[in-house]
């Protein structure tokens, strides 16, 4: 049987990551803000379970929040451009799945979701792009709803 080649690498944000090649995700177009970073990570952190981070391969510094956004949107509906499906070889609706970037404010105040560009990823090829919803009223800063506080007991 063989054996699975992985790399391990030390993240600033989140630590001590082992990958195999095939983990990673290949952004041939880059993302906007970071063109030149091709490859990256879709991590899990076991007490962020809504959420996941992409973190760079080429630029180890670099993390970026993001969810499904149906896990927080239910409603969610985006009419995704042609030339996603063509750029990214996506031939059936199981190729793929979408993330959206999560915009976080110091200390954690405030939680946006960009909706208009959602990350589309192809599951087969591993290749993503992110693209935007052209005439879309979605927002590039959703705010994500918080959950309301337990009630306390009265004493």
């Amino acid at each position: 049987m063989e054996q699975l080649q992985t790399t391990t690498v030390h993240c600033p944000k989140l630590g001590e990551v082992t990958y195999a090649e095939s983990d990673v995700i290949n952004f041939p177009w880059g993302l906007p803000g970071f063109p030149s970073l091709r490859r990256w990570l879709v991590l899990c952190v076991d007490s962020q379970p809504a959420y996941v981070w992409l973190q760079s391969l080429e630029d180890l510094k670099v993390a970026i929040p993001a969810a499904d956004p149906w896990a927080i949107f239910r409603d969610y509906d985006p009419k995704l451009p042609p030339y996603a499906f063509i750029a990214l070889d996506v031939k059936e609706a199981t190729d793929f799945t979408l993330l959206c970037v999560v915009v976080v404010t110091p200390h954690a105040e405030e939680l946006t979701m960009n909706l208009m560009a959602p990350i589309v990823i192809n599951l087969r090829s591993r290749n993503a792009r992110q693209v935007v919803l052209d005439g879309s009223a979605y927002s590039v800063k959703e705010p994500i709803p918080r959950k309301s506080p337990a009630p306390q007991p009265a004493s």
